[in-house]
């Protein structure tokens, strides 16, 4: 007895086929791009810190990627191409991963983040239409319902701006490394490419901190400054009305004693004195309060020029020196 395919089960077993072949074939177009290829230590030392599974990893390492100092990063990069707190560039077609080499200690974590940010653009790049659209609702939803950190609104309403057509592309790479947690389909999806997520998210909230730390401290400074101005303020406002009422009662008492009235201007001497210490104290109060107040200034500007130097250290004008 012959066995008859109905057209439907043939084009699915050809579908089925042809799909097979597609990622067998990216499985050999990746296995030559690697054969040889050993991934130098700091590139190997990334993809351990991000915890990379062996499927991220080969997609990271066909790209061949390189931790570079600022002349061959520029070289290769567009300045300024990611708004994140990255410095890293993803060339396309597996054309290359190139990631800024960071000697300041204070922001240990960029460089993995950054790693982690562009290999998940190739991944995307290798997702099928379906796979993307499907991908692209989760991220769209929770951007849109469950996103509630207000640096990571910013950086993709930048992106809305410089790239408008690959907005969604930058979610997937920007959710993955810097949210600490996501929705559970979309923590499952990230699972292919990261055995532990919460490590990238980790190196993300301990750079962000050298951030945060040092504005929240210019922001209590300021609170402080600002009571303290206030305070300085009604201080030498008091100096001067009791200054002038001190000029007044010493113009009386000079007056008296010239015209004889002895016990007038004896009687009037004790309250003038209390009077001139209590202006002599709030002098006195008032110059130490300044004193402090420059101090606060000296420290509140100390840590905004650090916070500034932080901000250059991963600034497009950092790359062009």
């Amino acid at each position: 007895m012959r066995i008859r395919r109905s057209p439907l089960v043939s084009t699915v077993l050809l579908l089925c086929f042809a799909a097979l072949l597609l990622v067998e074939r990216q499985n050999l177009l990746d296995w030559w791009h690697l054969r040889g290829y050993t991934a130098p230590s700091t590139v190997a030392q990334l993809a351990t810190d991000d915890t990379m599974t062996s499927k991220a990893q080969r997609l990271f390492y066909v790209n061949r990627p390189a931790v570079t100092a600022s002349n061959v990063f520029t070289s290769h990069c567009p300045v300024g191409s990611e708004k994140t707190v990255v410095l890293g560039c993803y060339l396309g077609n597996d054309g290359g991963i190139y990631v800024y080499a960071i000697t300041d200690t204070r922001l240990n974590g960029v460089e993995q983040v950054t790693a982690a940010h562009e290999m998940l653009h190739a991944a995307y790049r290798r997702l099928s239409s379906g796979q993307r659209a499907k991908l692209d609702a989760m991220l769209t939803d929770y951007y849109t319902h469950g996103l509630t950190d207000q640096r990571v609104k910013d950086t993709i309403e930048a992106y809305k701006k410089s790239e408008p057509n690959d907005v969604v592309n930058e979610m997937h790479s920007v959710f993955g490394t810097e949210i600490a947690d996501l929705p559970a389909p979309l923590e499952q999806y990230y699972k292919q490419y990261f055995t532990d997520r919460s490590k990238v998210a980790g190196y993300t909230a301990s750079y962000q901190g050298e951030f945060t730390s040092r504005q929240d401290q210019v922001t209590s400074y300021d609170t402080q400054l600002k009571a303290m101005n206030q305070q300085i303020t009604t201080n030498e406002t008091q100096l001067e009305q009791q200054k002038s009422a001190l000029e007044k009662q010493d113009s009386q008492l000079q007056s008296q004693r010239a015209s004889g009235q002895i016990a007038q201007y004896n009687s009037g001497v004790a309250g003038y004195n209390r009077a001139v210490s209590a202006y002599n104290r709030l002098v006195t109060d008032t110059k130490n309060l300044i004193t402090q107040y420059n101090d606060i200034v000296d420290k509140r500007n100390a840590i905004a020029l650090e916070e500034q130097q932080l901000v250059q250290e991963l600034s497009a004008s950092s790359l062009t020196k």
